[in-house]
């Protein structure tokens, strides 16, 4: 990676490299889990953020995650992603996969919130910067998927509203709005 690459540049290299790894041919809630990924990044850029986020959007379902259990990298190819996207990203990335959900979510809102990796069963406190980007790609993230298939939102929509709502001052507007616009039609009167 190229410090002074574009983001376009950066962007496009990223998806070859998602693309030479079939997630282009993966199913995926609205086509394929590239076109979800480049969506994510999207939701991102118009909420916003910069480069490193957008572009950890783009890749954030390299290692696999919790709710999505195919991966494109190995884990002990981190190194390829670091020099594909830098290190800053690829530990948004690395993050966001190995969040181990049933750990994590029922104490989202706790002071200081404890992280559980579920590669490694390590138990840590992020940096506040990078537990943000954590919310901002995982609402990114859902709101797509529910975007992209009646059931899951049925299923999971306000169970996600009521997620979010309790991180709500961790969350920028764009991504509250965008959730409450989205999800908040789900819950039950």
């Amino acid at each position: 990676m190229n410090a002074s690459d574009s983001l376009a540049s950066r962007r496009t290299r990223v998806e070859r490299f998602l693309r030479d790894r079939g997630a282009d041919t993966i199913p995926h809630p609205g086509g394929t889990l590239l076109a979800h990924l480049g969506r994510v990044a999207d939701t991102l850029a118009a909420w916003g953020h910069g480069p490193d986020l957008q572009l950890a959007g783009l890749a954030h379902a390299v290692y696999g995650t919790d709710g999505f259990d195919r991966w494109l990298v190995e884990l002990s190819d981190r190194p390829t992603v670091v020099d594909l996207l830098g290190p800053h990203t690829e530990s948004l990335i690395y993050l966001y996969a190995s969040c181990d959900r049933s750990a994590v979510y029922p104490r989202i809102d706790a002071a200081p919130v404890l992280f559980r990796d579920r590669f490694t069963g390590h138990e840590f406190e992020p940096a506040p910067s990078d537990f943000q980007a954590f919310l901002e790609l995982t609402v990114a993230n859902e709101l797509d998927v529910m975007a992209h298939n009646d059931d899951l939102a049925t299923k999971h929509g306000a169970a996600l509203y009521d997620l979010f709502a309790r991180v709500r001052p961790h969350l920028t507007p764009a991504a509250w709005s965008a959730c409450h616009a989205q999800l908040s039609p789900l819950r039950q009167p």
